[in-house]
């Protein structure tokens, strides 16, 4: 796991869009290997970050948690 990514989940506020963000963007960094992709490669690479930003939002919004599960009881 990279090391600059940290835990978006039981934070003391809800994780924000930014946030959501680096994480993508520094999770696509180190699968692709690449800290900035060439001309040819910047599409895809940006596709990529957009995907894995979406796809945690989505994860983080169902997740249970400590606080959530105290206010639905």
């Amino acid at each position: 796991m990279c090391r600059s990514i940290k835990p978006l989940r039981n934070m003391d506020h809800p994780a924000t869009g930014q946030e959501i963000e680096e994480a993508a963007l520094q999770y696509v960094r180190k699968v692709s290997g690449y800290r900035k992709p060439s001309k040819a490669n910047e599409e895809a690479f940006q596709r990529a970050v957009d995907e894995v930003a979406e796809s945690t939002r989505r994860m983080l919004d169902t997740l249970h948690n400590k606080h959530s599960d105290i206010l639905a009881a």
